[in-house]
């Protein structure tokens, strides 16, 4: 059984996502972060940065949160949602896949903190290359891989429809149109349901609410 040590307002909710492409079971297991749950010594056994999300898969263990989609998506849906290793379209998948955590998430971050740096030598770039980078990644549409729909949407499609939620990017149209396909997909509607009915279940409120 697939187990993803979870809590709806951590990374591991995009997750969640990931699980309901793939169409395997699995089950969520609740850490709470409110009391320190993911800082426990038998929780930093599995993951010693204690952080979600973390995944166990019979005896593997997977952190972080694109490595865990991509393995996910190699191991139960190779050639559905990743393209084959020989396949030319799998250089694009995981350069997409790996600008989320790389790129847009500490260059959205630089942005709304003010942070002074050099753009030369920080590793994820200016703000407006990386918005126009972004941009040109989903022009064509519908998804990064064209017509096939591909674990990178869940990865980089998730974090850019996180960051536009908030409020931490603006979307252009091209950012606007992809988002709007991806937030089509039934899977995650699904995961959405499930993270709400958890926040629900748990008397959770994101914070300013």
């Amino acid at each position: 059984m697939i187990t993803l040590y979870h809590h709806p307002f951590s990374r591991a909710a995009g997750v969640v996502w990931a699980l309901e492409e793939i169409g395997q079971p699995y089950e969520l297991k609740f850490v709470d972060l409110m009391k320190g749950a993911h800082k426990a010594p038998e929780f930093l056994k599995l993951n010693p940065m204690g952080k979600l999300p973390t995944l166990t898969d019979g005896d593997a263990v997977i952190t972080e949160s694109a490595a865990i989609d991509l393995y996910l998506a190699d191991r139960y849906a190779l050639g559905k949602l990743a393209p084959a290793v020989d396949d030319p379209r799998r250089g694009t998948y995981l350069r997409w896949s790996f600008y989320a955590p790389s790129v847009i998430e500490p260059g959205s971050m630089a942005r709304a903190q003010n942070w002074e740096f050099n753009p030369g030598q920080a590793g994820w770039g200016g703000y407006d290359a990386m918005i126009g980078a972004i941009s040109g990644a989903v022009a064509k549409g519908p998804f990064l891989l064209g017509e096939m729909f591909s674990m990178a949407d869940v990865i980089f499609g998730g974090t850019l429809r996180f960051m536009t939620m908030s409020g931490t990017i603006k979307p252009t149209p091209e950012i606007a149109a992809y988002l709007a396909q991806i937030s089509a997909r039934p899977a995650l509607k699904r995961a959405d349901e499930k993270n709400q009915a958890i926040m629900k279940e748990r008397g959770l409120k994101m914070p300013g609410q």
